[in-house]
This record gives structure tokens, sequence and C-alpha cells, in this order.
């Protein structure tokens, strides 16, 4: 995992393991695409990786002494292109 990557630290941040993406955001990880792990040395380093990455995430929840039960998540909304 990318030792910059803080889970829930920005809106900015993507990193891939394999072919799966993980999209930082402040109030959740977005993750899409696929990812094979292997039966090999090359699925085992994907294993990790991923292994690593979920478990920052869960550091970083039971961290946060006024985690809410959940969240609103709000559908997408389409905005005029202010370069139209």
């Amino acid at each position: 995992m990318d030792d910059e990557f803080q889970p829930y630290g920005n809106e900015s941040d993507v990193i891939r393991v394999g072919g799966l993406e993980i999209e930082n955001r402040l109030d959740r990880l977005v993750l899409t695409g696929d990812l094979v792990l292997s039966r090999d040395r090359a699925g085992l380093a994907l294993a990790r990786e991923l292994h690593a990455l979920l478990g920052c995430a869960i550091t970083t929840l039971e961290s946060d002494p006024a985690l809410p039960e959940r969240i609103e998540i709000l559908p997408a909304r389409v905005v005029p292109n202010p370069f139209a």
C-alpha cells in the first residue's frame, strides 16, 4: 500500500491494488474494479497490499470516538458545466 494514502483523509487520492481502484473520500472509501488473487507469489503480494489498506481503514474507523452508526450518502447531482 502507498504509505501516503490515508483512508478517509481527503477527497482526491486514488490508489490501485491490481485491477481494484480505491477512491478516497472524507466519509467513505469507494472500491471499483476487479482483483484476482492468484495462488502464487504475485497473488500473495496483492493480498498483503489489500490487507494493509483494509487494516489501515479499520484502525481509522475504530479510532474515531464520534463514529456514527450510519452516514447518509447523497446521490450524485448534475451541475452546469462552468466551462461551456
